[in-house]
């Protein structure tokens, strides 16, 4: 029986140091700021326009002369293939 709670108390106090550990971590990323080190910046978008019917993104894209890298760098949520006419679509901005 003294065993069992020997190794209770292990287990237990194993799980409270990584808990421990983790939440210091967690902490020491947000004081130094960089928790958010791999995350992506966000898009600014200078000038929109509407889609029209029978636009897709390569028309778009090619009318405003942008490369389809910097279409999709502006428009990151976009998904081409379910554009809908009235759509908002960035068309000059930057990353």
């Amino acid at each position: 029986m003294a065993q069992g709670n020997r190794i209770s108390a292990f287990v237990l106090s194993s799980v409270l140091v990584l808990s421990f550990l983790l939440i210091i971590s967690m902490a020491e990323s947000r004081i130094l700021g960089t928790a958010g080190f791999f995350a992506k910046s966000t898009p600014e978008c200078d000038d929109v326009v509407g889609v029209a019917s029978g636009d897709t993104c390569f028309t778009i894209a090619q009318s405003f002369n942008l490369t389809a890298a910097s279409f999709d760098a502006i428009n990151p949520n976009l998904s081409c293939n379910a554009l809908f006419v009235g759509q908002w679509l960035c068309v000059a901005g930057s990353v």
